[in-house]
């Protein structure tokens, strides 16, 4: 019996976090298929947005709060800022839609988004079973999939924006949205690679 007990909130509230990454990259995909919506969608996105970083500054500081962490201080310093910046990337893409003010949709960016979803829910799924590291390994690699298949997606979409003669302002807008949401991809996999480090070392 411990004397003194861990603080298991941070759990749920990593938990709190992966659904605010789940639900940004569903907007994302919403807000590439029907972008007659955009300035709804971007505001429904930065919204998620703001709440993750509200619930990434509590988790900063309750490790100064909490006497005993369910895990080392530095793993939930590291692993809250990399979740996040999940969702920044996915609100950056968001924003450069409407910065470019993208009115059409294309398949391969709804494509891209749609493996970031799977990603996502993965993360989450990871988030859920932190105590078991079996299952975060096994969803990590399932991340890791997502990454290498949104990486073959992105190449195909670079190269068909490049067919052809195509008009360079939209090659220059469509290049920096699939960019931003590969770069979340990425970001993603950075996120399962912590999970892993995490999982093992308390296994």
């Amino acid at each position: 019996m411990r004397l003194i007990p861990r603080d298991e909130a941070f759990f749920d509230m990593f938990a709190e976090l992966a659904k605010r990454l789940s639900s940004a990259s569903r907007l994302l995909k919403e807000l590439l298929a029907e972008p007659g919506n955009l300035e709804q969608t971007v505001a429904k996105i930065k919204a998620v947005e703001h709440e993750a970083d509200e619930i990434t500054h509590s988790l900063i500081l309750r490790i100064d709060k909490s006497f005993v962490t369910p895990i080392d201080r530095e793993d939930i310093h590291l692993l809250a800022g990399e979740m996040d910046d999940v969702v920044d990337l996915i609100d950056g893409t968001a924003r450069r839609a409407q910065m470019f003010h993208i009115r059409e949709s294309r398949a391969s960016a709804t494509a891209l988004a749609d493996v970031l979803i799977r990603a996502t829910d993965h993360i989450e799924a990871a988030v859920a079973h932190m105590k078991d590291s079996r299952i975060v390994v096994a969803r990590g690699r399932d991340i890791k999939l997502r990454e290498e298949e949104g990486d073959q997606l992105y190449h195909q979409a670079v190269g068909e924006l490049f067919a052809g003669h195509p008009d360079a302002l939209e090659v220059i807008k469509w290049k920096e949205l699939y960019d931003t949401i590969e770069r979340a991809l990425d970001q993603c996999e950075d996120v399962a690679n912590v999970l892993e480090s995490i999982a093992l070392k308390h296994s």
